[in-house]
């Protein structure tokens, strides 16, 4: 008979702030834009800076103060964008966190670096955005992660595997009612297919803190941190999986909300129930053994956002359409590599296409409250004008060189006779019976690396 001795209670964050594009961006054409006339940077050290001033610093100064009165385990996920904006508006959180790190009380996570969507267009691109990511945690925080999370909980058993095969040992993802059935969240479970450990969110838990707390609506408002430690005490399971935005704690929820005094308070009040264990998502994932097998078919992959599926960035035409174009791109731009490619990947960043949904309701208004344009429209042509500007950098940077490093992943690839050509290099390497054959067909497609325009 299995005996509850304890559960582990991981309280995960999430940080991440993306480059917005500057909405009058189409005032600069027919001239090819800088790079700083692209994004809205006034506006991006704006925003980074207040919520530096409403909840970086002081939560994680709240954090590092509780580690020294009581037993404090936390988990971060930074975006190597946030990194970034770190570095140059707030060398003084990125220290504090560098500091939590090597007392161990907190974890760093992988992601993707430009908290994008290059899962859907190029695994190497995918695999290369994770290891940037690693190596700016490594670099920054002094700390090697060995869990890690796709942008924004995105799952499937494939996403779940490959980053299994790149050396990571637990991924974290959504606790989605349609994919657990009966199951409870607060396990661990294992991936379909690969001996990866998988946790899971509570989402009921972890919504009552990221989207209730400051609701006076709601039929258990004021919540307090006795009130959510009794709540955890109360809840089943070996492990308790709580992720928010870290932005929660007096940004989303003002220091007025008294979210500040909450957070403060809640590693106490943890701290008096020895049922309950304060734990990072590492620690609890290999504590426990895993229940059963967490399984997503790819052509299912859920999220933590909206409805747990893809709609948040591809559920209407507009994002999909904008997609498709984005991901078009992405050949050209990394035979350019440089400085096309570092534009390529800021547009690859899912909040592009966050701010172009249409959805209605307290979706919509979550959406809404995000974006900075005024509508999803508005953002829509915004975006696709940033694009326009990376086809006009492809254009006027591109080489012979450039089209000899071109390399088709898609339907671009040449297909006859049993053969695929996707790169002028594979072409080379054809024997001239088959190109005489194919002539006309092979110089319709040999358009193809030319640059886009």
């Amino acid at each position: 008979m299995h005996t509850q001795l304890s559960t582990d209670v991981v309280l995960f964050f999430e940080i991440h702030q993306p480059r917005r594009v500057r909405p009058d961006l189409h005032r600069v054409f027919p001239r090819l834009p800088r790079e700083d006339e692209i994004f809205y940077d006034e506006l991006n050290n704006a925003i980074f800076t207040r919520v530096v001033e409403k909840c970086y610093a002081r939560a994680t100064e709240i954090i590092a103060e509780a580690s020294r009165e009581v037993p404090v385990k936390v988990t971060f996920s930074i975006s190597g964008l946030a990194l970034e904006q770190f570095k140059k508006h707030a060398p003084g959180v990125l220290e504090t966190l560098r500091q939590l790190a090597s007392s161990g009380v907190a974890e760093f996570t992988a992601q993707t670096y430009y908290h994008s969507l290059a899962w859907f267009i190029d695994r190497d691109e995918f695999r290369e955005q994770v290891e940037q990511q690693v190596e700016a945690v490594k670099e920054l925080l002094g700390y090697r992660p060995w869990a890690v999370e796709n942008t924004e909980f995105i799952y499937n058993n494939d996403i779940a595997c490959f980053l299994h095969s790149m050396g990571f040992r637990t991924i974290l993802t959504e606790g989605v009612d349609w994919v657990l059935g009966w199951r409870s969240p607060n396990y661990v479970y294992r991936a379909y297919n690969c001996d990866a450990r998988v946790l899971v969110r509570n989402y009921r838990l972890s919504d009552d803190v990221g989207f209730r707390f400051g609701d006076r609506r709601w039929d258990q408002w004021p919540l307090t941190a006795d009130k959510y430690a009794a709540w955890l005490e109360a809840t089943p399971g070996d492990v308790i999986f709580i992720a928010m935005d870290y932005e929660t704690f007096g940004e989303h929820h003002w220091p007025e909300s008294g979210i500040h005094h909450f957070l403060k308070w809640l590693f106490r009040e943890v701290a008096k129930r020895p049922r309950l264990r304060l734990s990072t998502v590492s620690e609890a994932a290999w504590r426990h053994p895993p229940r059963d097998i967490y399984d997503v078919p790819p052509w299912a992959s859920i999220s933590w956002a909206d409805d747990r599926t893809l709609s948040a960035w591809l559920g209407n035409e507009m994002q999909r359409n904008a997609f498709a174009l984005l991901t078009w791109l992405y050949p050209y731009a990394k035979a350019l590599g440089g400085e096309a490619l570092r534009l390529w990947r800021l547009l690859s960043t899912s909040d592009h296409f966050y701010y172009q949904a249409t959805k209605t309701g307290p979706m919509g208004e979550v959406h809404s409250y995000f974006s900075p344009y005024t509508t999803a429209y508005k953002a829509h042509d915004v975006y696709i004008h940033a694009l326009t500007s990376l086809v006009m950098y492809i254009s006027k940077s591109w080489s012979r060189e450039a089209a000899w490093r071109l390399v088709f992943n898609d339907e671009r690839c040449f297909h006859s006779g049993g053969v695929r050509i996707c790169s002028l290099k594979q072409l080379e390497e054809i024997d001239e019976e088959f190109k005489k054959r194919h002539r006309e067909e092979l110089s319709q497609w040999l358009s193809l690396f030319m640059a886009p325009a």
